[in-house]
């Protein structure tokens, strides 16, 4: 059983967004801070990245915990009702994920994840400090 309405969920769910996340957006302001330059959700590469670097043919995903399945980390909890169709759901990004993934570094693309747990206060600055490294090798 829902703790809200069908109204309140519905309203809840709709003020998800799908691009420029307040995650995507610390990302991107400590790799502008940093000298890099960059594309957002560049259309003409499959699954869109959130970031795209030309210049060190990179893309980053900057993921969350939830919707992409973060197996492991304490952020990506099924929920308890409903269950079904969420494990679907995100089954079903998981699967994207890898496919689109496959398909850039085909293109020979690097991919990078960043996920949403690595962005809190408490490791933000290492977690940067490794897609920077990870970007330039």
């Amino acid at each position: 059983m829902d703790v809200h309405d069908k109204k309140t969920r519905s309203y809840n769910m709709s003020r998800i967004k799908g691009k420029d996340t307040k995650p995507e957006e610390m990302v991107r302001k400590a790799l502008f801070s940093r000298g890099f330059r960059y594309r957002k959700n560049d259309k003409r590469l499959p699954g869109k990245p959130d970031i795209v670097l030309p210049k060190y043919k990179t893309v980053i995903f900057v993921n969350g915990c939830f919707w992409h399945g973060h197996y492991g980390c304490k952020y990506y909890v099924v929920p308890k009702t409903n269950s079904d169709f969420w494990l679907k759901k995100i089954h079903t990004n998981i699967e994207r994920d890898v496919q689109k993934n496959a398909q850039l570094k085909e293109l020979g693309w690097k991919v990078l994840t960043v996920w949403e747990c690595k962005l809190k206060k408490s490791c933000l600055e290492e977690t940067i400090n490794d897609l920077i490294d990870n970007i330039q090798s």
